[in-house]
């Protein structure tokens, strides 16, 4: 039993050595032909770009401010965010690393495509119906979504005397009353 044990350990400090490179310059774990590794299709090593998401450490999208040009030169970045379908949502490419100990083979740091161009800051769809729809005559589910000016009209109006309060919710429940910064509703999982 002790002698399986050693060769165990023994076993497992050979296949550890095997992957390490020990440098302190940040990449102890860059495998690819410059460190004098080869890929071999026969081994657990994989590519670092087929990752699963778990593995890595993604940016944000980047927000090009409407700028197509810059977007056509880069390949990558936002130029409109959400959408209220699926065909809507424009998708782009963002950076990402490999997590510490994670062992891949290539380059560490890649562009991964596929992500969609969506700002979620804490607009909830449902919460905001309840708002408008218990206490919309004060304008609170205008305040909630920024806003502001049209709240306060609808503050001191009563809800425009009960027109305004129904108008809202029927605007909310068919789309066209959204948040003031043109961020998506926040999903419920």
């Amino acid at each position: 039993m002790a002698r399986s044990f050693i060769g165990l350990v023994l076993c497992f400090s050979v296949f550890s050595l095997e992957f390490t490179l020990g440098s302190s310059d940040g990449n102890e774990y860059l495998m690819d032909d410059s460190t004098g590794h080869t890929y071999d299709s026969q081994r657990a090593l994989v590519y670092c770009t087929f990752l699963p998401l778990e593995f890595l450490n993604c940016s944000d999208p980047e927000d090009l401010k409407g700028n197509v040009t810059k977007r056509n030169e880069q390949g990558y970045g936002c130029t409109k965010w959400g959408g209220e379908k699926f065909e809507d949502v424009q998708k782009t490419s963002v950076w990402c690393t490999a997590l510490p100990g994670i062992e891949c083979f290539g380059n560490r740091t890649f562009l991964r495509d596929g992500f969609p161009c969506i700002k979620y800051n804490g607009h909830y769809f449902v919460t905001t119906l309840i708002y408008s729809v218990f206490l919309g005559f004060l304008g609170m589910d205008r305040f909630c979504l920024g806003h502001t000016g049209t709240a306060v009209g609808k503050l001191i109006t009563l809800g425009g005397v009960g027109i305004w309060w129904i108008i809202d919710i029927v605007l909310l429940v068919t789309g066209q009353l959204k948040p003031v910064d043109k961020s998506n509703w926040v999903p419920y999982y």
